[in-house]
């Protein structure tokens, strides 16, 4: 038995991996920046950092992440090809938080068994996220795990690297007394809280994928599949053209812990859920697994996947700007003072509206 045939034995496919390789690069080809060096298939992806070395004082960023349990409900509905968004949106919107430029992303896809066309559907969701973000799709490793997982089984993690100019990092330091909170619309759930999603639709409730829910005018897999929003390039318009001070990405944990994150001691926020209305995914999640407000609001976003601390003079242009780019945006809080030495806290109150 030769070597190959042996890993083939074993339940590794080599020739499946080359395969998913020629169909992934085309769409890796699409995030290409000129700073990029050489193409797919080297041992490194390579960068021109020319651009950076000329900046006065370049600060590189990196993020990490996964997409976590939303991986089962592509796989049950053998849909691929929109989980890069969220896989994406995860990690460059962890970097644009403090101001950074996404410039690179590298993907790590584990699966049980190559299937070259599904391979390719995922890495097609990350190339088409990385040109929406802006950052270049670097490189990646695709390893077949035989006995380890199930043959359909796969999860996908990725890596980001970007740069901003050290006096124009932004956070907790900036923020200030009268700053105004401005929320950024999610598109849905995104990708965390389906561990909690999941057991309460799919386990408890026994509501199936394919389940029409008039509330949301689709089916219950569409809703759960919807991509993740990446912001990146709507957060850097943004810092281009007003005075921000800090922004928060809102993924697990939920957006007042997230907030809070960029709170700095001696100053508190008070979010008004009044202003804006619980879309109906969150709704239906709290109400058929009864799922307690503290709860609900310390594991999904709500309906806001991105904050911005800013100036109340910045929040004109600021609205302004994104809804040019198709985003919506509202003032939800503001900063106020708190106890000489407290920590920053993040307080909602009220009822949100009616949708």
């Amino acid at each position: 038995m030769t070597e190959q045939s042996a890993y083939a034995a074993a339940g590794v496919d080599i020739e499946a991996g080359d395969r998913a390789v020629e169909l992934m690069k085309e769409w890796v080809g699409k995030t290409r920046r000129p700073e990029v060096l050489g193409g797919i298939g080297g041992f490194a992806g390579l960068f021109d950092a020319g651009r950076i070395a000329a900046m006065r004082h370049p600060v590189l960023a990196t993020s990490t992440d996964g997409i976590g349990t939303k991986v089962a409900v592509a796989q049950a509905m053998g849909v691929h090809d929109t989980i890069g968004f969220d896989l994406v949106g995860m990690v460059v919107d962890d970097l644009v938080v403090c101001g950074a430029e996404p410039l690179f992303m590298t993907d790590y896809i584990a699966c049980g068994r190559v299937v070259p066309e599904r391979i390719a559907a995922i890495v097609k969701g990350i190339a088409e996220a990385c040109a929406v973000a802006g950052c270049a799709l670097l490189g990646g490793e695709t390893a077949e795990h035989p006995g380890l997982l199930d043959p359909d089984e796969y999860d996908v993690a990725g890596a980001a690297t970007g740069v901003v100019e050290r006096d124009r990092i932004l956070g907790a330091d900036r923020v200030q007394p009268g700053d105004v909170v401005l929320a950024l619309e999610s598109s849905g759930l995104h990708s965390n809280g389906y561990s909690l999603v999941r057991h309460v639709l799919l386990e408890q409730a026994g509501w199936a994928l394919d389940r029409d829910v008039p509330e949301l005018g689709r089916t219950l897999g569409e809703e759960l599949l919807e991509p993740t929003r990446v912001y990146a390039r709507d957060c850097l318009a943004l810092v281009d053209a007003v005075e921000v001070h800090a922004m928060s990405h809102v993924t697990g944990g939920g957006l007042a812990n997230n907030l809070a994150r960029v709170v700095p001691a001696g100053c508190s926020v008070q979010l008004e859920r009044g202003t804006w209305a619980l879309p109906p995914v969150f709704g239906l999640v709290q109400e058929v697994g009864r799922v307690s407000r503290p709860d609900l609001e310390a594991t999904l976003n709500l309906g806001v996947g991105m904050v911005a601390v800013l100036p109340e003079a910045s929040v004109r242009p600021a609205v302004a700007l994104l809804a040019e780019r198709g985003l919506r945006a509202w003032v939800c809080g503001s900063v106020g003072l708190a106890g000489t030495g407290a920590p920053g806290a993040v307080d909602l109150v009220g009822e949100h509206a009616d949708a």
